[in-house]
């Protein structure tokens, strides 16, 4: 249900606030009330409202120092304020309209004159918020594309060019390898594949989400067995920085949730946590029963940690790249990936962090505990 718009009334006549609270209450509004200038600033920063009726001549400060207040103040400059005068000398009128006032009405009020003044500046106002939110949408999307056209052309044109090479260098004749230096190329070669096929199927499944074909197909999910399976899968990625990886789950635990998207988000979380953290460290990968329906998966890292102005970027498209402990390139559409898989869970994801001390991504989801 659409929220009711609220008016706020200043006047120090209680007469005139009974009449325009009378007025805007029929025309199905919620009025707000203040008998001065200092009350009416103090109420206005505590809860904005979606229009101001301000009266000018006031004991303490007049409306038009009102008016000057809140146009400086960028989180209340755009509400619109109609001014009431009983005044109807040109000159006042100006310096309202040049303060940045919306309107002015005279009194004794027109009850039909003051209503449709209302109705057309919240109609003003409403429109300017849609065309605002229009435009972050535009600006959005057209970050998004630039974004993924940088991931498509810089990340996997450099992974297959890293292929090209190492597969060339394993095919020359001329080179001599000896059995470990040949088997450190294929592993190499090994890894790079993986990255390619992690980052086309990230690409893959944001493209999907974006377009909304992507749909959640909840079932019953046997954590431990998802979560050791993935360990087991990045455990020689992690061997290769000296990252001990440890897992800890109750075998009885289940989550409801979409397997696939599931499998991707622990994959990523898995990965991201390998990607920043310095040999030796530890990643540990547990899960827990949090609330009487609810589990919480955790995978934290002893890793570089992340400073608190960045962590709200974390999972938008369009923030820049980072890289890891051994300079591993990011791209950052990993964790975005897990924000919008977790949504369609219905669960949700977030982090903690310090600086130097490492990161610790969890996700909560729906529990199901086995009966025997």
């Amino acid at each position: 249900m659409k929220k009711q718009p609220t008016i706020l009334i200043v006047d120090d006549n209680p007469e005139n606030l009974g009449v325009l609270g009378n007025i805007v209450s029929e025309t199905g509004y919620i009025p707000g009330f203040a008998t001065n200038g200092t009350l009416a600033l103090t109420s206005i920063k505590e809860e904005s409202p979606d229009l101001i009726l301000l009266d000018i001549m006031m004991p303490d400060i007049d409306g038009f120092e009102v008016c000057r207040r809140l146009k400086q103040d960028a989180t209340l400059a755009e509400i619109p304020i109609i001014f009431l005068t009983a005044k109807t000398e040109k000159d006042d009128v100006i310096a309202g309209l040049e303060l940045g006032a919306v309107d002015y009405v005279t009194k004794p009020f027109n009850k039909k004159e003051l209503i449709t003044r209302i109705n057309t500046h919240l109609e003003l106002q409403a429109a300017k918020q849609d065309l605002r939110e229009a435009l972050a949408a535009k600006e959005e999307a057209i970050a998004t594309k630039d974004k993924l056209f940088s991931i498509i052309g810089h990340d996997l044109g450099n992974i297959f060019c890293g292929l090209q090479g190492f597969a060339e260098l394993l095919a020359d004749e001329e080179i001599q390898y000896d059995t470990k230096e040949r088997e450190d190329s294929i592993q190499m070669l090994i890894q790079a594949a993986t990255n390619g096929y992690d980052l086309l199927t990230n690409l893959l499944n944001w493209a999907s989400s974006q377009t909304g074909s992507l749909q959640a197909n909840p079932t019953t999910i046997v954590l431990r067995d998802s979560i050791y399976r993935h360990v087991e899968l990045q455990d020689n990625k992690a061997a290769h920085k000296e990252i001990e990886i440890v897992a800890d789950v109750d075998e009885k635990l289940f989550v409801f949730a979409d397997k696939n998207m599931l499998d991707s988000i622990i994959r990523n979380l898995i990965s991201n946590a390998i990607k920043f953290t310095s040999a030796s460290g530890t990643i540990r990968v547990t899960a827990k029963k949090i609330e009487e329906k609810l589990v919480e998966i955790s995978v934290a890292d002893t890793g570089i940690g992340i400073k608190p102005k960045d962590i709200e970027k974390l999972f938008k498209i369009n923030t820049s790249r980072n890289y890891g402990t051994n300079n591993e390139k990011g791209n950052g559409l990993g964790l975005v990936l897990c924000k919008d898989l977790m949504e369609k869970c219905g669960g949700i994801i977030g982090v903690e962090s310090e600086v130097g001390k490492g990161s610790r991504f969890y996700l909560r989801l729906p529990i199901r505990m086995q009966s025997f």
